[in-house]
C-alpha cells in the first residue's frame, strides 16, 4: 500500500506540524522535518498503520504522549482528504495512533492493480523529483577463466541477477557486469602449457579440443610446481602477454573463449543475462590509478611498494593496514584493477559508465578487501557526491553437517553437477507422485516440470535465506512441497490455474467486487503489501524480503481457498473471489519473475 501510505503520511505530517507549531517556538524549517513515524501495524487488530511520533515527542514538548496523540487525532478528524482514505484513528496504549484504511479504498486499489501490469509498483521516474532515470552497475558472478564454476559462484550469480531484476523493474538502467578473472600471472603457465601440448590450436582454434579446462589448469599447475624450466618459461610468457605479444594474446584469447562457452551454458540454464567485462578491460587504466593517488597525496612508498594506508583498519601489530596498488616489481594487483573499475564506472558517459550506484555481489570473505578499496576511492575523490558504492556480501553454502559444501572426495561441488542433481531428484519425485495419483503424462511434460522445479528450488533455497549468513544446502528440504520452498509457491499457482480450468472467468466484472468474509480482507491486505516489499528490496538489497512475502502470501491464499468457496459462491461473491485469485496469481508470477524463477500451470 505504498501510495496509500504516502497519502496518509502527508495528511498525518500536516496535522503534526500544525499541532507542534501551536505549542512550540520551533522554526518553520525544524517543524517541516518532523517525522510522524508512520509504519505498518504490528498486528491486524491494530488496523493497517501505526503512528508512533507521540512517544518520541513527549520529552521535547514536555507533554504526555497520549495527550500529543489526542491532539493529532483531533486535527485529523477534520481533514476531509484523510477521512476519504481512512476511518477516524484510534489511540492505544501510551500514545500509539492506529489507522485503518476504509474498505472502499482497499477495493479501489484492488481494481487498479487488476488493470495494472506493474501491480501498483511505481517506476522511479514517478517518485524522483529530478525525473532522471539512474544508471546502476551490478557486478556479480565473476568466475575465473580456466576454472570450473562451483557452488560458491551460485550465490553471487543468482543474488546479483535478482537484484538486477528488481532494479530494472523499478526503472533503473542496469549494467549487469561479469568481472571475470581473465588476467594475471596464472596465464603464463596456461599459455606455456597450451603451446607445448596443443600448438595446433594456435593455428586452427577449432581443430583442437582442449577438453575439460579444469583438468587443463591442474596439469599446468602441477608442471609449474614441479618443473623449474616450465616455471621460467611461464614467467617469461607473462611478460610477453603484458607486452602485447601477438601469439601470447592469441593463446590467451583461445583460453578465454573456451571458458566463456562453458560459463554461458550455466547462465543459459539459470536464465542469467550478463555483460562480460574482465579484469583485462581495465589494464589501460591501471597506471592512471597510481598517478591519481600520487597527485592526491595519498600514496606512500613502503618497502618499495606503492600503497595507501587505511583509516580504521589495523593489523595485529596495531599499525594501519595498506592497500597495495603497485608492487615492488612494478606489477599491479586486484586492488589496482578494482580502483580502476570504480573510476570507470562513475565517470560520465561516454568515457565511462556514468553510474550513480555501483553494487558488488561477492562472498563475505572479501569484505575487508572492498572496505579498503572503497575507502581509497572515496578519499581520492573518485566517487561523486550523489554516488553510492555498496558491497553486498553473502555467506557460505554449507552441507547438512554445517561444514563447507564439498563432494565426498573433498572437492568443491561443481555448479553444473549440482544443477543436474537437483533436476534429477525433481524428476524422480515427480514420477513417484504421478504413479501414486495414477496420472499419465508425456516425456515433454515431465522434462519441463522437472527442470523448472529443480532449478527453481536451487535458486529459491538460496534467495530465501538472509544472504549475510551461511546456509545449509539440503535437496530434500528445498524440493519439499511443504514450507518456504519454491515447490510450495509453484503449487499455489497451480491451484489457481486449476480454478480457471474449472470455469473461473478471467474477464472479471470489476464493478461488482464485494467482500463478506474476513478471509477475503486478510488476503486483500496481504496482496496490497507487494509494492512496499519491492521498494524495500531495492533499498536494502535483501532478496529474502521478497521470498518471505511470497511465502506468506501463498499461506494466506491457501487458507482463504480452503475456507471460502470460490466457484460455487453466489454472485457477486463469486466474481469478487475470482478477482482475489487472479491478483494472487499475478502477484506470485511477477514476484517469482523478479527472483528469476519460472512458473508452471500444472505440476
Amino acid at each position: 500500500m505504498l501510495i496509500i501510505s504516502q497519502l496518509i503520511g502527508i495528511r498525518i505530517r500536516r496535522a503534526l506540524e500544525e499541532f507542534v507549531s501551536e505549542c512550540t517556538t520551533l522554526s518553520e524549517s525544524s517543524i517541516a522535518l518532523l517525522d510522524p513515524q508512520l509504519v505498518p501495524a504490528t498486528k491486524p487488530e491494530f488496523g493497517d498503520f501505526q503512528v508512533n511520533c507521540a512517544l518520541t515527542l513527549a520529552k521535547p514538548l514536555r507533554k504526555p504522549p497520549r495527550e500529543i496523540a489526542l491532539a493529532i487525532v483531533e486535527k485529523i478528524k477534520h481533514d476531509e482528504q484523510f477521512l476519504e482514505l481512512c476511518e477516524v484513528p484510534l489511540i492505544a496504549g501510551p500514545g500509539f495512533i492506529n489507522i485503518t484504511v476504509k474498505p472502499k479504498c482497499l477495493i479501489s486499489e484492488l481494481e487498479h492493480r487488476l488493470r495494472d501490469k506493474r501491480l501498483g509498483v511505481p517506476p522511479i521516474d514517478s517518485d524522483r523529483s529530478d525525473k532522471q532515470l539512474s544508471r546502476v552497475v551490478v557486478d556479480f558472478s565473476s568466475p575465473n577463466i580456466a576454472k570450473e564454476m562451483h557452488v560458491g559462484h551460485l550465490r553471487s550469480t543468482i543474488i546479483g541477477d535478482c537484484l538486477a531484476r528488481v532494479l530494472e523493474f523499478r526503472g533503473h538502467t542496469v549494467l549487469r557486469l561479469n568481472h571475470v578473472g581473465d588476467w594475471g600471472t596464472q596465464f603464463g603457465m596456461l599459455i606455456t602449457h597450451l603451446k607445448q601440448v596443443a600448438p595446433l590450436a594456435l593455428k586452427k582454434p577449432d581443430a583442437v579440443d582442449l577438453g575439460d579446462l579444469v583438468d587443463f589448469y591442474r596439469e599446468a599447475k602441477q608442471r609449474f610446481d614441479t618443473d623449474i624450466t616450465f616455471q621460467a618459461l611461464s614467467r617469461e610468457e607473462v611478460v610477453k602477454l603484458q607486452s602485447g605479444d601477438e601469439i601470447s594474446l592469441k593463446a590467451w584469447s583461445l583460453l578465454c573463449e573456451q571458458s566463456r562457452r562453458e560459463f554461458q551454458n550455466i547462465y543459459q540454464r539459470l536464465d542469467i543475462r550478463l555483460t562480460e567485462r574482465g579484469e583485462s578491460f581495465y589494464n589501460p587504466y591501471l597506471q592512471s590509478v597510481v598517478d591519481g593517488l600520487e597527485r592526491s597525496g595519498l600514496l606512500v612508498v613502503d618497502d618499495g611498494a606503492k600503497c595507501v594506508f587505511l583509516e580504521g583498519l589495523v593489523g595485529k601489530d596495531g599499525k594501519a593496514l595498506p592497500v597495495i596498488v603497485q608492487k615492488r616489481d612494478g606489477g599491479f594487483n586486484y586492488a589496482t584493477t578494482d580502483l580502476a573499475a570504480i573510476r570507470y564506472r562513475f565517470t560520465a558517459i561516454p568515457q565511462g559508465d556514468g553510474a550513480c550506484r555501483v553494487i558488488y555481489v561477492t562472498d563475505v570473505g572479501q569484505s575487508n578487501h572492498f572496505f579498503g578499496v572503497f575507502q581509497v576511492a572515496k578519499r581520492a575523490g573518485w566517487i561523486p557526491s550523489d554516488g553510492s558504492l555498496e558491497h553486498v556480501p553473502f555467506g557460505l553454502v554449507q552441507g547438512e553437517d554445517g561444514k563447507k559444501l564439498k563432494t565426498r572426495s573433498g572437492d568443491t561441488v561443481r555448479l553444473r553437477d549440482l544443477l543436474d542433481e537437483a533436476i534429477g531428484r525433481a524428476e524422480k519425485d515427480l514420477r513417484r507422485r504421478l504413479r501414486e495419483e495414477g496420472r499419465q503424462e508425456d516425456s515433454a511434460f515431465i522434462s519441463n516440470v522437472s527442470s523448472t522445479v529443480g532449478l527453481a528450488s536451487v535458486k529459491y533455497a538460496d534467495l530465501s535465506q538472509n544472504r549475510i549468513t551461511n546456509y545449509q544446502f539440503s535437496f530434500d528440504r528445498m524440493l519439499s512441497l511443504q514450507g518456504n520452498t519454491a515447490p510450495y509457491l509453484l503449487y499455489a499457482l497451480v491451484r489457481i490455474s486449476g480454478i480457471y480450468r474449472k470455469g473461473g472467468d478471467t474477464d472479471l466484472a470489476l464493478s461488482k467486487v464485494e467482500f463478506s468474509e474476513p478471509q477475503e480482507w486478510v488476503l486483500l491486505r496481504e496482496l496490497l503489501k507487494f509494492d512496499d516489499v519491492i521498494v524495500l528490496v531495492e533499498k536494502e538489497l535483501l532478496p529474502n524480503r521478497l521470498c518471505n512475502y511470497l511465502f506468506e502470501l501463498s499461506q494466506v491464499f491457501n487458507r482463504f481457498y480452503d475456507q471460502v468457496p470460490v466457484l460455487k459462491a453466489e454472485e457477486p461473491h463469486r466474481v469478487s473471489r475470482l478477482a482475489l485469485c487472479r491478483l494472487t496469481a499475478d502477484t506470485l508470477k511477477l514476484g517469482m519473475t523478479l527472483l528469476g524463477i519460472p512458473t508452471l500451470e500444472r505440476m
